[in-house]
């Protein structure tokens, strides 16, 4: 049901919605077709809970098939078998991400554990062409590696035993013998190679590289098992290519305009799947193999695919399944037949009582950051605020920090949009999707410049006649958390108010916490923490609590392994310290039972009323 309020400050009455009437709204997560191509499995809380379901790309209605085994936040996908009559699933305590292996017996909705490793991460890959192994990256024996096992779980066997950890792979080649990795052997990290990994345990081989400091990932085999799909950065943008494994040749697609990441080769071995990132939007393309034509389904909305991973071949190669989304349209589950140019919906987009039509849309925008580089931004304006509407904003940075914001649906800016805050969501220095120079700007640099385009991003606000600019926040979370706690001590007056949302405040002590593998990402963000040690002090808010000047809101899970609690709650102890008051000057909230996010109904409810309340009375 739709309220209007006048809010404090404005001139202009905003239309408003319930909280609950959005968080309570069912999503879809990590999108998977199966092997034969004729169903598509997903991971949604359609049931008011995290189950997975399974839809018929024919029709009809989805099928719930697991039953209450599902971890509450999701933070990996699953993997179908290979006759489709199973699903592997990673399964968590408490949102801690130390997940065990489960594997589902579609027929009768039995879940049984694979593996039992306490205090270990393990993410699955992918089932071999007999269905006899599953492959699966885990920390068991220390640094994030690439094993197998059989699907029972018995029979674990190391595949890789890199220093530095395999940050993606796992695809088997059609014969079963070799299986994909990205992972780095040299000294620097800020580098990923391509390897082949043979099943039977013996050395990796490296078969690309686009050479030292590139990032190059695989997406798949060919159906011979000749060939590669890859996506490198070596041209200073990522671009899609195809390795002959035996010339070592690579043929690129695409003119290198837009950044594309290559997704899948087709079965047929016509087509190669890539996704575009093109004007804050990531849209499926398709390249043939033989005259490397491109070829752009019509979709029928402006939109954009939810994530890399959420685009993949259905129907034998004829069909395109993915998550897709807008500002202000939810998502919903597509079907695109390659072969008639036609889309249907496999799943559409629920909005239970909430108006869609009071949904905003992000305007595209640019500002100058201090040193002139140009900043892009999605601004998304208040339903009936007029040009001088003196609304309060929030500048709203991204996690990552290599990552972006997209015209994709974002429940925390659209609640935020429906109190009648402004809300500009900036991708600034370090985000991707503007090439390379710009994504490693923010490398060694954290809470530096990057910090500077967040307050610019502040002063452009400032300057738009519909905000007031004596009330303008902040808000973020993991790494936009980090940003959030960074923003309020080195920049103390430039925010009345701010919520950081699981961030970092001390990176020496993060780093002494993380597992190994985010420990690898650290040093190739910010350098070794002992020779960089003057500038992760720098960069740790927690050192300079005691300039806070804005009020603030901390919100942490307990159980979050990759920003722990002990982050919020330090520079909880160091405000204490300065004299700050608890309930006065800062709130703070510990989440039980939740760690680096959530993406349970309750969960999410509990975060969005904590968010609404204290920007209600502080901004």
């Amino acid at each position: 049901m739709a309220q209007t309020e006048h809010r404090a400050g404005t001139t202009a009455r905003v239309t408003t919605f319930p909280l609950e009437d959005l968080v309570r709204l069912p999503d879809i997560h990590y999108p998977a077709v199966s092997w034969d191509g004729t169903r598509v499995a997903y991971y949604s809380d359609r049931s008011g809970t995290m189950e997975l379901w399974v839809q018929d790309m024919a029709g009809g209605a989805p099928r719930q098939v697991s039953n209450g085994q599902l971890p509450l936040a999701l933070h990996e996908g699953f993997a179908w078998s290979r006759a489709g009559t199973a699903i592997m699933f990673p399964h968590d305590m408490g949102g801690d991400e130390q997940h065990d292996l489960w594997l589902l017996d579609l027929a009768t909705g039995e879940a049984t554990p694979s593996t039992t490793t306490p205090g270990v991460q393990e993410i699955v890959l992918e089932f071999s062409p007999n269905d006899e192994w599953v492959s699966f990256l885990s920390t068991r024996d220390g640094q994030l590696n690439l094993y197998k096992m059989r699907p029972d779980g018995s029979e674990v066997t190391p595949l890789t035993d890199f220093a530095n950890p395999v940050v993606w792979g796992g695809q088997w080649s059609p014969d079963g013998s070799s299986l994909l990795a990205a992972a780095n052997e040299s000294a620097d990290p800020h580098n990923i190679d391509v390897y082949v990994v043979p099943a039977s345990g013996e050395t990796p081989r490296k078969v690309f590289s686009g050479g030292q400091g590139t990032f190059d990932f695989p997406a798949g085999w060919s159906s011979d098992g000749r060939s590669i799909a890859l996506t490198s950065d070596v041209a200073g943008i990522d671009r899609a290519g195809l390795l002959e494994l035996e010339s070592d040749e690579v043929r690129w697609f695409g003119d290198g305009e837009y950044e594309e990441n290559a997704c899948a080769l087709s079965a047929d071995g016509r087509s190669l799947l890539v996704l575009r990132n093109r004007e804050a939007r990531l849209l499926p393309v398709l390249y043939d193999l033989a005259t490397g034509a491109e070829r752009v389904p019509a979709l029928s909305r402006p939109g954009s695919v939810d994530r890399p991973w959420d685009v993949r071949f259905a129907s034998g190669g004829t069909g395109l399944v993915m998550k897709y989304s807008a500002d202000a349209a939810r998502p919903a589950l597509l079907y695109y037949d390659l072969g008639a140019d036609e889309e249907r919906t496999l799943i559409a987009p629920e909005y239970g009582a909430l108006d869609p039509t009071l949904l905003a849309t992000a305007e595209d925008v640019q500002y100058d950051s201090f040193d002139g580089l140009r900043i892009h931004a999605l601004l998304y304006r208040p339903h009936g605020l007029g040009e001088s509407g003196g609304a309060p904003a929030i500048v709203m940075p991204h996690g990552g920090p290599t990552s972006q914001y997209f015209h994709r649906f974002d429940p925390y800016i659209q609640f935020l949009v429906s109190q009648g805050y402004a809300v500009l969501a900036p991708n600034i220095r370090g985000s991707t999707g503007y090439g390379v120079k710009f994504r490693d700007m923010a490398r060694l640099d954290w809470g530096g410049a990057d910090l500077q385009d967040v307050v610019a991003g502040r002063e452009y606000l400032a300057g738009l006649p519909f905000v007031d600019s004596n009330r303008i926040g902040i808000f973020g979370g993991s790494y936009g958390g980090f940003m959030t706690y960074i923003a309020v001590t080195k920049a103390p007056a430039a925010w009345k108010a701010a919520v950081a949302f699981i961030g970092i405040t001390d990176l020496a002590r993060m780093y002494e916490e993380s597992m190994p593998h985010f420990k690898y990402f650290l040093e190739e963000q910010m350098g070794d923490p002992e020779s960089h040690a003057d500038l992760w002090a720098d960069r740790s808010a927690a050192n300079f609590a005691d300039r806070l000047q804005a009020r603030l809101l901390i919100i942490h899970g307990v159980n979050d392994p990759r920003c722990p609690i002990s982050q919020a709650r330090l520079f909880r102890d160091r405000l204490l310290a300065a004299g700050r008051v608890e309930g006065r000057d800062f709130e703070y909230v510990e989440l039980d039972e939740e760690g680096h996010a959530s993406t349970d109904q309750r969960q999410r409810l509990r975060a969005f009323r904590l968010v609404s309340d204290f920007l209600g009375q502080n901004l």
